[in-house]
């Protein structure tokens, strides 16, 4: 079941974490990726990209470090 979430209604510090094939990302990105076929997207609740990072352990750690909450999605 695909349910929709505003989340903003989670606090105005949280973060959502997503994974993205970096053969979606512009050339430039795929070049910097090297061998990694997937990275990790930080956003926050209004969708806008924060960071972009190798793996999700990283990306939890970045939010953690600015006073973020991360939540993953899919």
């Amino acid at each position: 079941m695909n349910t929709r979430h505003d989340l903003g209604d989670l606090g105005e510090n949280v973060v959502y974490v997503k994974p993205v094939s970096v053969s979606d990302l512009p050339e430039e990105v795929q070049e910097q990726a090297g061998d990694l076929t997937t990275l990790f997207a930080v956003h926050d609740a209004e969708g806008q990209q924060l960071a972009l990072v190798a793996n999700r352990t990283l990306a939890y750690q970045l939010a953690r470090q600015h006073d973020m909450v991360p939540v993953t999605v899919h």
